[in-house]
């Protein structure tokens, strides 16, 4: 999720506050104090009263320990001991999302509705228009029966003075699978058969009540243990940091971390792989193939597009790989990867290679709450680092720049198409690409639009961190310049 001052917002608050509860001296007791920290009885509430407040930021916290609120009864069970279970678990297991429910607002069910702005004008648009005769004029004005209205949206249509509103549920309307919607209780509920993990429902969720479970606290024990962490960092993070790539190395070693790889290096292995695979398909007579890097994608194929599967890529992604080769190097190391992604920490979790999964605001967090300023640090290394390709990865149409760099001479044979973000409209077209083929022999697809530098738990702007991740590409030198010297 972007927003304009996400560092302001009371969720990062709490991040930054467990972060600092966490490297204080009693992290459980100090975790217990900060929703009443937070809100004191001499603040005024943002809600109906104080007490709503706080045990809303008891839920976020919950969330930003790991856990799921909605799996947890007990309301009686303080943030210590979340906290202490947090610190004694090996790994976090289960759905990555989570919804607290008393942090909506209550949205009202999508509607149709007619604002003050309908004149009562003689032609009766509306009312003529309307199949289900749902709509109605009382005291000259226009009336929807919600109970009759189908929401197909002609009464809207049909009005003379645009006086007719769509009102929409901003988390269900953001989600292109219908996996989150209210529940005969009039709650909000995610269908985990049906989610995709894209966390498109977390950037629309105005009241941020839709939540990732964080892995922040296991990473910090790991760093606090001594352990040979390794920080895997997404392509997108180029755009999202002050200070150059090379700072930003040296302020995640500043956090405990013993190296920090480029996972441009594995998207570089990701794009000759796919690129081999391409061609080989083509030459078998295959009428297109599809990427593989977004697990959002690969996660809708499963559950929803499951005939279009075949044309999927086998190729890993570049998360896999990149830990892949960390494991080759030191198989007792703890994999970290930092991206943007809500997607990446459900890959994780079934990723034997990867350990842990943080965001790009996670560790923004860290550092504010171990005081790092990263324009201040002086410059550090890389332990592996990618090439042009691998590092364009994270931009719409980087992929098939990549593919078509590796493919170098064949090139002319790549016919590419270019998904960008899934929705509604273009979860349509994927079916009708599995039916009558696409239009082109190489689909690239990304989860969000734009690319990850659009994704839900992005710090900047994508606009702005589009132009510093493409340039950043494009001053690197190309990872076929490293297999024509035999690296």
């Amino acid at each position: 999720m972007y927003c304009k001052n996400y560092d302001t917002t009371i969720h990062f608050e709490i991040m930054v506050r467990l972060a600092k509860a966490f490297y204080s001296d009693d992290f459980e007791s100090a975790v217990d104090r900060i929703p009443q920290e937070m809100r004191p009885r001499t603040q005024k509430s943002s809600r109906c009263c104080i007490y709503r407040d706080r045990a809303i930021i008891k839920y976020r916290c919950m969330a930003t320990l790991g856990f799921a609120i909605e799996a947890e009864e007990n309301e009686l069970k303080p943030l210590s001991a979340y906290a202490r279970e947090a610190l004694g678990r090996d790994r976090l297991r289960g759905n990555m999302i989570t919804f607290i429910d008393e942090a909506c607002n209550g949205c009202v069910r999508t509607h149709y509705e007619a604002t003050s702005a309908c004149r009562g004008c003689l032609a009766e648009a509306c009312v003529q228009h309307c199949p289900k005769d749902a709509v109605r004029v009382e005291n000259g004005r226009s009336v929807i029966d919600p109970d009759l209205c189908i929401k197909c949206g002609k009464c809207m249509d049909a009005c003379p003075y645009h006086a007719i509103v769509y009102i929409p549920i901003p988390c269900e309307e953001s989600c292109p699978t219908g996996a989150i919607s209210k529940d005969a209780c009039g709650k909000q509920a995610i269908d985990y058969e049906k989610c995709i993990f894209c966390g498109k429902c977390m950037a629309a969720c105005p009241f941020t009540a839709v939540l990732e479970r964080s892995q922040m606290v296991d990473v910090l024990s790991g760093l606090k243990t001594k352990r040979q962490m390794v920080a895997m960092i997404a392509p997108a993070i180029a755009g999202e940091f002050n200070g150059t790539m090379l700072q930003l190395a040296a302020a995640l070693r500043s956090l405990g971390f013993t190296d920090v790889v480029e996972v441009a290096a594995g998207a570089d292995i990701t794009a000759r792989s796919e690129a081999d695979e391409f061609i080989e398909r083509m030459e078998h007579g295959a009428p297109f193939m599809t990427t593989s890097c977004c697990p959002a994608y690969t996660e809708l194929v499963s559950k929803h597009i499951p005939e279009l599967a075949p044309y999927v890529s086998d190729t890993r992604t570049p998360m896999h790989y990149t830990a892949q080769m960390v494991k080759e190097r030191d198989e007792t190391a703890c994999t970290v990867f930092v991206g943007p992604c809500v997607a990446k920490r459900r890959e994780g979790t079934n990723d034997e290679l990867v350990d842990y999964v943080v965001t790009f605001q996670e560790i923004e967090a860290m550092f504010q709450a171990r005081g790092i300023v990263i324009s201040e640090c002086e410059e550090g290394s890389f332990g592996m680092v990618g090439g042009r390709e691998g590092r364009s990865f994270p931009v719409s149409g980087g992929v098939t720049a990549g593919i078509k760099s590796m493919i170098n001479a064949r090139a002319e044979i790549l016919r590419p198409t270019i998904v960008d973000g899934l929705n509604r409209k273009t979860l349509k077209e994927l079916k009708n690409f599995a039916k009558k083929g696409a239009p082109g022999n190489f689909v690239e697809v990304m989860g969000c639009e734009g690319g990850c530098v659009a994704g839900p738990a992005t710090i900047v702007p994508a606009r702005k961190a589009t132009k510093r991740c493409t340039e950043y590409a494009l001053s690197s030198p190309s990872a076929l310049a490293h297999e024509g010297a035999g690296d």
